[in-house]
């Protein structure tokens, strides 16, 4: 059984991000180049994470690729990422270890079992390891480095949003960098 499990777990391939500038939506500002996209449905969904679907329990998960193309290593930890509507609403990222607490506990069911009968409650869905294991956590981006993951909005996808992404610096110099537009769609 635990060799059907291995060939099972073979089949899927590990989820990787594609450069940045390969996705339709990127911008390139001097030497960093941002690519963006939204998991709203499809394919994509199952191959980033799994049976769980974020966007159907509220959350949308937007993949964000930066790739430094300079020679110096830039600062990641001031990193701000908001989805802009096309009305001007401003949505700030949640943190990936705050996702599983956007949606609120379900009631618990009693069953059948005594006379009192047995509590049972729902797994929330967004309590998994895909939503923070593959949320964005690059502190710092050295040359020719690229990195990649989830920043998550609860928000629905809007044609005509962008995703505004500010706070990067020159590790060395403190200099700040270009604040990026990427349209969603």
């Amino acid at each position: 059984m635990s060799i059907a499990a291995a060939f099972a777990a073979d089949k899927e391939a590990p989820f990787k991000a594609a450069p940045a500038s390969s996705y339709a939506h990127h911008q390139t500002n001097g030497d960093v180049t941002i690519g963006v996209d939204a998991y709203a449905s499809g394919e994509k969904i199952k191959a980033a994470f799994g049976k769980l679907d974020p966007y159907q329990q509220g959350v949308l998960p937007v993949l964000v690729v930066v790739q430094n193309d300079g020679k110096e290593t830039i600062r990641l930890d001031r990193l701000k990422v908001e989805y802009v509507g096309p009305s001007g609403t401003r949505v700030i990222a949640t943190p990936p270890k705050d996702v599983r607490y956007t949606r609120g506990p379900d009631r618990p069911t009693l069953g059948n079992n005594g006379p009192l009968g047995k509590l049972r409650t729902k797994k929330n869905p967004l309590d998994a390891w895909e939503i923070e294991g593959r949320g964005f956590a690059a502190q710092m981006l050295p040359a020719g480095q690229s990195a990649a993951g989830f920043f998550y909005f609860q928000i629905g996808l809007e044609t005509g949003a962008t995703i505004y992404i500010s706070g990067m610096s020159e590790a060395k110099s403190g200099k700040d960098l270009f604040y990026f537009e990427v349209p969603l769609q």
